[in-house]
């Protein structure tokens, strides 16, 4: 089974080799974190409450809001050097010599678009880079800043990496997402208007969750007309809410072959113009399942049942 995966679509528009450099802005948190919408994080996100080594007191943390950034030439320079750490790695790893910023930590359209403006832009003007990915929720970007993407995108590759997880509102309501599933309908349906590139994320596992309900998000992310995707396994980490479940013997993860199951049937089911950008993701800091420990061997797994798939 053939693969559209987002490296060929790069491929074949830049004919060259394109990677995503990821990056981690200081200052960006989450309105489900810092009390807008909630407190506390999805049930899956390291919390400060678990975690002494997230505390950061006193540290200045942005929203849309903020009036003020203290930090803007701190965060301009945290990302060129981010930038420059990273690319000779991917030169020599991977023959990289296109790149995309990807802002990938945190929600990164949280903040006043004065600073998203700087930081966007600054991304940008790094040599061999022909593009931004910005990583955020669908509750936590403004029509301000949806616009100005619509614009930049007519001049650089522009996509927005939303993460969807599940269409379940149950399932958004018992992991703390603080928003539900309209509102990620409603985000994307304007930004699909505005002709931006959209990458969804699905998160397969989550508490409370069936096969049949992961068939239907999946489903109900594909008819939003997205352009590419991202499947995640539910794994516990530690120092996360989900962790005090897990110990506690309320949460048992997705297995490896339910993982493959779903994922070969949404790979099956995925319309042909819509590239993959991950099919599975492991984690330094994991406390379960044991099989997401090693990212390499889950791909070797996965490729298998791929070969198969092409075979039967």
């Amino acid at each position: 089974m053939e693969l559209y995966t987002f490296g060929k679509y790069l491929r074949k528009k830049f004919n060259t080799i394109v990677y995503k450099v990821p990056v981690s802005i200081p200052g960006f948190t989450c309105p489900n974190i810092d009390g807008t919408f909630g407190k506390g994080g999805c049930v899956f996100c390291e919390n400060e409450s678990f975690s002494p080594n997230l505390k950061e007191k006193g540290k200045f943390k942005l929203n849309l809001h903020s009036k003020h950034n203290p930090i803007l030439e701190k965060q301009l320079k945290s990302l060129e050097t981010q930038f420059k750490n990273t690319t000779p790695f991917l030169k020599k790893r991977f023959k990289a010599e296109k790149f995309i910023v990807y802002f990938q930590s945190w929600t990164n359209s949280y903040a006043p678009f004065d600073t998203l403006k700087a930081l966007y832009e600054k991304g940008l003007s790094f040599d061999n880079v022909v593009g931004i990915s910005i990583g955020t929720r669908t509750d936590s970007i403004t029509d301000e800043t949806l616009n100005y993407l619509a614009d930049l995108s007519k001049k650089t590759e522009v996509w927005i990496e939303y993460g969807i997880q599940s269409s379940n509102d149950e399932t958004l309501k018992r992991i703390n997402r603080g928003h539900d599933f309209s509102n990620v309908v409603e985000t994307i349906t304007k930004t699909k208007k505005l002709n931006l590139n959209i990458c969804g994320h699905l998160i397969y596992g989550l508490p409370g969750e069936s096969r049949k309900d992961w068939e239907k998000s999946f489903k109900d992310t594909i008819a939003l007309n997205i352009d590419s995707i991202k499947f995640h396994p539910m794994y516990v980490t530690k120092n996360t809410l989900l962790a005090k479940e897990y110990e506690e013997g309320a949460f048992t993860p997705i297995s490896q072959q339910e993982y493959a199951d779903i994922l070969i049937w949404s790979i099956k089911n995925l319309p042909s113009h819509i590239s993959i950008q991950r099919m599975t993701a492991g984690v330094d800091n994991l406390l379960a399942p044991n099989w997401c420990k090693n990212k390499s061997k889950q791909i070797s797994h996965i490729a298998k049942r791929l070969n198969k798939e092409t075979l039967s």
